[in-house]
């Protein structure tokens, strides 16, 4: 069926605001919808496409709106901002919706399945884990820095820390070491939830056929290929896998003009959570060990030999990115190019 009508859609905790226009832009109706009411008033509207901005709850709305027959499009808030006139309130931001997704243009989020989200909540799950132990290892550090004794990051350190607090000798009071114990009793406690949830993650990768395949990248785990499966939309959705690197914020920022090509630092200006941890496989990779690995005649080899070892890494994560959307758009296993070539 020909959908006519566009929905923009300015979600919130109770009260939604709607603008519904034709599909050339000529308004028809502005309605405000409590919450409860919201769901009942769409299932009685012929089949329409229905925008709403990317926030919490955007995904979860898509997917029943998507139950009661409409066409979903969600859309990046920053792409809207430029199209609201004037002063800023529900109906502006709902037209201002509807005016942006009209453009011939404008870029779309994929709505996210309801597993794809509970991986997500299970990956940022571990991620709140790992801040919060890095933050009580650091208030432990500052307790024995108050006295005297200095002890490097890392959380290989707590070893270390439990001997000074342990030492029949030592010139800590009996309170200090008291609190000292318990922050320590505190990191044990999240080192079995993290490594619960790390055991979980491992789990579902190995079920997983797109994350299984993603492993055999060298460099990427089970971390990272849950990464890509949570958060990165269908690699269709990409002409190229150079968009996708570009979508991670592994390119250089452009201040481009007048035909003259200006590249800034790197922009930074995607999903942060596959980015970084492509990067640290990077950085891994780049170590005095992994080093032994690379070849000496190789595009890495050359690079390492006259590039900032950060540099290196960025363009060995953009690279990982490519071959991350090759495999995937092309369901297959990594291919070692060196093999390739002598084959």
């Amino acid at each position: 069926m020909t959908k006519d009508t566009m929905i923009g859609v300015d979600l919130a905790k109770a009260v939604f605001q709607l603008h519904t226009a034709s599909m050339t832009g000529e308004p028809k109706f502005r309605r405000k919808l409590s919450r409860r009411s919201f769901p009942k008033f769409m299932a009685e509207q012929p089949p329409a496409m229905v925008v709403m901005e990317v926030c919490g709850s955007a995904h979860y709305w898509a997917r029943e709106m998507t139950k009661l027959g409409h066409e979903v499009k969600l859309i990046a808030p920053r792409y809207v901002k430029p199209f609201v006139k004037r002063q800023k309130n529900d109906a502006a931001d709902a037209e201002a919706i509807v005016v942006a997704a009209q453009r011939p243009e404008m870029r779309f989020v994929d709505p996210k399945s309801a597993e794809q989200q509970s991986r997500a909540i299970l990956f940022r799950a571990r991620e709140r884990l790992v801040h919060q132990r890095t933050e009580l290892v650091n208030a432990l550090r500052a307790c024995l820095y108050e006295y005297g004794h200095l002890v490097p990051q890392g959380i290989h350190q707590i070893t270390r820390i439990a001997e000074i607090l342990n030492a029949p000798n030592n010139d800590l009071p009996d309170l200090m070491r008291e609190e000292c114990r318990d922050l320590l009793e505190q990191i044990a406690e999240q080192t079995l939830r993290i490594n619960a949830r790390t055991a979980k993650i491992k789990v579902l990768a190995a079920e997983a056929d797109t994350a299984r395949r993603l492993q055999t990248i060298p460099g990427v785990g089970p971390l990272t290929a849950l990464a890509v499966e949570a958060f990165a939309p269908p690699m269709e959705s990409f002409s190229c896998g150079r968009d996708f690197a570009a979508w991670l914020g592994l390119v250089p920022r452009q201040f481009s003009s007048g035909g003259k090509e200006r590249l800034g630092r790197t922009s930074k200006a995607g999903q942060a959570d596959i980015r970084r941890l492509l990067i640290i496989a990077a950085m891994s990779r780049l170590n005095w060990m992994g080093c032994k690995s690379i070849p000496d005649d190789s595009w890495l080899a050359r690079m390492v030999a006259r590039k900032p070892r950060m540099l290196v890494a960025i363009a060995l994560a953009n690279k990982t990115a490519r071959t991350i959307w090759a495999m995937m758009t092309k369901n297959e296993d990594y291919r070692d190019p060196a093999q390739a070539v002598a084959a």
